[in-house]
């Protein structure tokens, strides 16, 4: 292969990745849910944070698309089961968002003396990274994103999967932008609007958790209903 084949197998792999991934992390979604974890943390903490998250999730992305499917093969772990799992704790932190009684926020003060150093880093993984912004649908995605980076000849495959973590990488600065900014491009909506706004957004991940769960749930379901009728 010449030099044009290989810049367009590495655009092409950058483009799978950001086409694949994007649409499920979609950190513009999850931003107002960022807001609500660091209710009366400081400017700096959350640009902290931001910082932390971002690199987290690159990190997972990037984990995932090279290792994901070697790793679940080891310990015997299907995609459905992960789906499940995940989307039980996305189930929880949704509730936990929708029913928080916002009006007692004087208390915002003595939250944001808990954002300690070791605090930051603590929630800066869980839930932050992990399953807020790159949960199990996106750690699937990206297991999925891995497999087809493999080709026959080892020079390609090295060339499409850097096109991939150029695409992770591009993903996780988007990220980062998301939740450093979040808190000026909801101030444009309002005390009330902003309030209405998480509101949804919690609600909208109380959804999502729902359909992870049963995303992997169903499938379970279906392939246990299947071996009873079917049995080997």
């Amino acid at each position: 292969m010449d030099f044009f084949s290989y810049a367009a197998a590495f655009g092409a792999s950058a483009l799978l990745a950001v086409a694949t991934l994007l649409p499920i992390s979609n950190p513009t979604s999850s931003a107002p849910i960022f807001l609500s974890l660091t209710e009366g943390a400081s400017d700096k903490t959350r640009h902290e944070l931001a910082r932390k998250v971002a690199r987290n999730v690159f990190l997972l992305m990037v984990g995932a698309t090279l290792l994901g499917s070697f790793v679940l093969d080891i310990f015997g772990i299907s995609l459905d089961i992960v789906r499940t799992a995940g989307g039980l704790i996305v189930i929880s932190i949704g509730w936990r968002l929708l029913t928080t009684n916002s009006a007692e926020s004087p208390r915002a003060a003595k939250i944001a003396e808990n954002f300690t150093p070791e605090m930051v880093r603590m929630q800066a993984f869980f839930p932050l990274s992990f399953p807020i912004t790159c949960g199990p649908g996106t750690i699937s995605a990206a297991i999925t994103v891995g497999v087809s980076l493999a080709s026959p000849t080892l020079t390609l495959s090295i060339v499409r999967t850097a096109g991939a973590i150029l695409g992770l990488l591009l993903i996780a600065l988007l990220i980062f932008i998301s939740y450093r900014y979040a808190e000026y491009l909801l101030r444009l909506l309002g005390e009330t609007g902003t309030v209405v706004f998480l509101r949804l957004s919690a609600f909208i991940l109380l959804c999502l958790g729902i359909q992870i769960f049963w995303d992997g749930a169903g499938n379970l379901l279906t392939n246990a209903i299947r071996a009873g009728i079917h049995p080997v």
